[in-house]
């Protein structure tokens, strides 16, 4: 009989899946963190027109995308390194620098695929103590021990949408040793808005021990494509570079990415958009009774804390109304429902909708 690698077995599900119910008569997708407002037109634009050569391998698609994103966001290109997705990004990190019973740490209530990586490689996950499902940086120092390898963040986090301020992570980072990598997913940094938030551009260009993961599925609404990337010291992204597979980004990922990072009015209309529907409808469950998580990402979290009118049946309620929303299996997240933010007639719609579940 066939075995895989020690740990892998141990990766489960982090997601439930939606209700099956058969009343639904309608599918408002507010489960997973895509662009409400979608992709630029000039993005969907090019991608058509890279289906026009869509026999030919992307020689060089993914340096031009790096070409690009290093001209959008100020970075030097030849630190960028382009994947299927900032997911594929993270699991080559795991691939390139944990070994079986090395240590990663990852926050309690973080992103909940952080724990896989390190299934994946035969390592060990770390939960480091939080505080109110926000990281915390004491927390995570006092878990390093000399197997550690690697931390990883994801700020903001998600489901959460909690953030550590610049000072923080620089905090963060100076309590780690030379030999640990931190890696930053920031999937969600086009959304904040808090103002001592910081990228930590900065903080890599000045250490040897620090990446930034980026996506294209958010902000830019590419998530079908799968396109990510990474900013970090040039001997890791040499190693990163090494693992990869031939072509890591299609052709038509590629000049899509391109013609996104150069429609900068797009984004900013996304952002703005996404702000003020996510502030409305936080403050609209909040008038239910409903606890809200302050987020600073496309999403809300809300707790149900009445046991009558629990989490579950909101779930089972919306999808019986054609709204599908966020479940997880982790068990402190069993009162917790996770809302993307979509267009406002949906979020309207949701806000009716939990307002006749919680009135009975």
């Amino acid at each position: 009989m066939l075995t895989p690698r020690n740990g892998i077995l141990n990766i489960k599900p982090h997601m439930l899946a939606t209700p099956a119910g058969d009343g639904a008569v309608a599918r408002v997708n507010l489960a997973s963190n895509e662009s409400a407002l979608g992709p630029s037109p000039n993005a969907l634009a090019a991608a058509h027109a890279a289906l026009g050569a869509i026999e030919r391998y992307p020689e060089g698609g993914a340096a031009r995308h790096g070409d690009a994103i290093g001209a959008a966001f100020g970075l030097d290109p030849q630190r960028i390194v382009c994947g299927h997705g900032s997911d594929e990004l993270l699991g080559r990190l795991a691939r390139a620098y944990l070994d079986p019973g090395d240590e990663l740490i990852h926050s309690v209530h973080g992103y909940l695929k952080f724990p896989n990586y390190a299934h994946a490689m035969g390592a060990q996950p770390v939960a480091a103590p939080d505080l109110g499902f926000r990281a915390s940086v004491d927390g995570v120092l006092a878990c390093v021990t000399p197997r550690t390898r690697m931390v990883m963040l994801a700020n903001p986090d998600n489901p959460t949408g909690s953030y550590l301020a610049g000072p923080d992570i620089r905090r963060l980072h100076a309590g780690l040793p030379d030999d640990v990598l931190l890696v930053l997913d920031s999937a969600y940094a086009e959304y904040v808005a808090a103002a001592d938030y910081e990228l930590p551009v900065a903080l890599i260009d000045a250490a040897q021990n620090v990446v930034m993961t980026r996506t294209f599925s958010k902000i830019f609404g590419l998530a079908g494509m799968r396109l990510g990337w990474l900013y970090g010291p040039p001997a890791i992204v040499d190693v990163l570079r090494r693992l990869s597979i031939t072509f890591p980004v299609s052709a038509p990922a590629a000049a899509a990415g391109v013609a996104a990072v150069g429609d900068r009015a797009h984004a900013d209309r996304v952002y703005a958009y996404t702000r003020d529907v996510r502030h409305w409808f936080a403050q609209a469950l909040a008038d239910l009774g409903l606890h809200v998580y302050p987020s600073q990402g496309n999403f809300v979290l809300v707790r149900f804390d009445d046991a009558a009118r629990p989490a579950q049946g909101a779930c089972r309620y919306l999808h019986e109304r054609g709204i599908v929303v966020r479940m997880f299996g982790a068990p402190d997240y069993r009162d917790m429902v996770r809302f993307t933010v979509g267009l406002e007639a949906e979020m309207r719609a949701a806000a009716d909708a939990l307002r006749g579940y919680l009135r009975g």
